[in-house]
């Protein structure tokens, strides 16, 4: 209890099998730069959330270099195997960095977080969820608030689904539990032992194939669902066109030359590109920059101006996020409007 995942796994290794040399690295993955991740042959990804994901599939594929021709280097590519379970259903996938589809290729079949809107949690809650997220978004800061939530605390978990079922009992909403609990608060679903064992095995194949080429590699999905059957199905997920991570395409937008700055940016992150913090810069200026401080400072007093102010029809800018380690997006915006007043 309150080891790390990575130093406990390695040191369990290391004593079962002496004759490997594991070596844990405890942190966000975020943390890490490139040449961190360039040292490896291929990488197995078991992360618990899609944002860590597009995080290191984006820095997977910005490690590839182009000969002279374009083509990507052989030697700069390190396959990325990506595996991933809820509950009796699992999946593995091979990606292999600009060539295959990549994670952000997939990224719609991925329904965006719905968020509840705090009205009905703090007033009609309906079902077991709201009382869970009253507890701990609510009541939590009320009862302690210099003290912030430890989801890895028993203590503190107990508290938070005691504190759920209570309210839960005065709706009368049945259902909370204390599994439920951890599994809202942390975003997390109940582990199936053999669910896991089944994809992680699959995953580690697939890297052996990748190192060894002993055998045909998997193309490129593989999917579990060990609720309906004994037998997984396999099918090619292809690459998308206008992908920002692993294509160079330029992306085109049509909107109003009325559309504030504010807006673009925030399209941006409700739109098909999902980002979390963009940043803009256009060809002969900084449009908006969250980082750092001082720059952001600066140019705060251009979201609120229309686009038609600070940028022409046609006009190609370049976004970066958080989401796009060490890339950006070349956004070229057009006037829908224009010629029209």
């Amino acid at each position: 209890m309150g080891q790390s995942k990575a130093e406990v796994a390695a040191a369990f290794i290391n004593n079962r099998c002496p004759w490997m040399n594991v070596v844990p690295y405890h942190g966000k993955i975020q943390d890490k730069d490139a040449e961190f991740y360039r040292q490896f042959k291929v990488v197995i990804s078991g992360l618990d959330n899609v944002e860590a994901r597009r995080w290191l599939n984006g820095m997977i594929n910005n490690l590839v270099e182009f000969d002279e021709d374009g083509d990507p280097d052989p030697s700069t590519i390190i396959p990325l195997v990506d595996g991933g379970t809820e509950g009796f259903s699992g999946q593995s996938r091979l990606i292999l960095p600009r060539i295959t589809s990549c994670f952000e290729c997939s990224l719609d079949a991925f329904a965006p977080s719905a968020a509840v809107p705090l009205c009905t949690i703090a007033e009609t809650p309906r079902i077991p969820e709201h009382c869970i997220a009253y507890a701990y978004v609510l009541q939590w800061p009320r009862e302690f608030p210099d003290r912030k939530l430890d989801t890895d605390s028993p203590d503190d978990m107990k508290w938070v689904y005691e504190h759920a079922l209570e309210r839960a009992t005065k709706f009368g909403i049945d259902g909370v539990t204390y599994m439920l609990t951890l599994g809202v608060v942390k975003n997390i679903i109940p582990a199936v032992a053999s669910t896991n064992a089944i994809v992680s095995a699959v995953c580690v194949h697939e890297a052996m194939k990748a190192l060894t080429y002993c055998s045909q590699s998997l193309n490129t999905y593989m999917m579990y669902m060990g609720s309906e059957s004994i037998y997984s199905h396999t099918f090619v997920y292809e690459q998308k066109h206008n992908c920002p991570v692993c294509t160079t395409t330029t992306h085109h937008m049509s909107v109003p030359s009325t559309m504030t700055l504010n807006t673009l940016l925030q399209q941006l992150c409700d739109g098909e590109f999902r980002l979390k913090a963009p940043s803009v810069t256009s060809s002969v200026k900084t449009l908006y920059m969250r980082k750092p401080v001082a720059l952001e400072k600066a140019t705060r007093v251009n979201l609120d101006k229309p686009l038609r102010e600070l940028i022409s029809s046609g006009e190609e800018l370049v976004v970066t996020d958080p989401v796009f380690p060490d890339t950006s997006l070349g956004l070229v915006i057009k006037f829908s409007d224009l010629g029209q007043h």
